[in-house]
């Protein structure tokens, strides 16, 4: 198995961050990693979510959980691994909000094929979490 995490922290309140999360269909307006991402189906666990990374093809992913304000996730099988993504959210004293954002690589090839893949998918997590705060807080400009 491999993973990473990526912990970061925004004065957004943790509503305004899950308000920006469960719009998947917008996720392209904020993630520079997809050139497109839908919804197939109701926001809820086992649901697919069509994503097309930057310059990639389509891939399928299933959402594996849902708990507003709190937690979203999901997982993608590719080539012999799962690829199972979080985005868990806290709230923090001042009222802003905690994010980790989480790439958990497992499946038989995950050992040879994760320390090569993952540091390729998360380098730009935190890019993504700061468009992500960005988005939540209303001072993107628009940008994508």
């Amino acid at each position: 198995m491999w993973s990473h995490e990526y912990t970061g922290e925004t004065v957004a309140a943790p509503e305004a961050v899950w308000a920006v999360l469960k719009d998947l269909d917008g996720w392209a307006r904020w993630d520079s990693s997809m050139e497109s991402v839908s919804l197939l189906g109701p926001f809820e666990v086992g649901s697919k979510v069509s994503m097309t990374p930057t310059g990639q093809e389509p891939i399928v992913s299933v959402i594996t959980a849902i708990e507003e304000n709190v937690r979203y996730a999901d997982e993608t099988e590719f080539e012999g691994v799962v690829l199972r993504f979080s985005h868990t959210l806290s709230p923090h004293g001042d009222g802003g909000t905690r994010v980790v954002h989480r790439l958990e690589i497992s499946g038989p090839e995950a050992d040879r094929v994760g320390p090569e893949l993952g540091p390729a998918i998360t380098e730009d997590f935190p890019e993504a979490m700061a468009a992500l705060f960005a988005h939540a807080l209303g001072t993107d400009g628009g940008a994508r």
